[in-house]
């Protein structure tokens, strides 16, 4: 028999409701919402959806807005 393969990603937090057919702004709140206006927790998980994800227009959205929140926790 074959083993199920266990998946090497386990994020932290629940479904986020990001979607890459959002507008940036309604993306950008709902992240941010899910992880309770932490700005930098919110920006270390839309970076790790970018560095997972296996289609572009998802990786380029979420490392896109990953840097808007780096920017965001960076200002104060």
């Amino acid at each position: 028999m074959v083993k199920e393969r266990e998946k090497w990603y386990k994020p932290a937090t629940r479904h986020t409701g990001w979607t890459k057919a959002d507008p940036p702004d309604m993306r950008r709140r709902k992240a941010l919402r899910a992880h309770d206006s932490d700005k930098l927790a919110t920006a270390r998980s839309l970076q790790a959806l970018s560095n997972i994800s296996q289609d572009e227009a998802t990786k380029r959205k979420a490392r896109e807005d990953a840097r808007y929140f780096y920017r965001m926790h960076k200002r104060g």
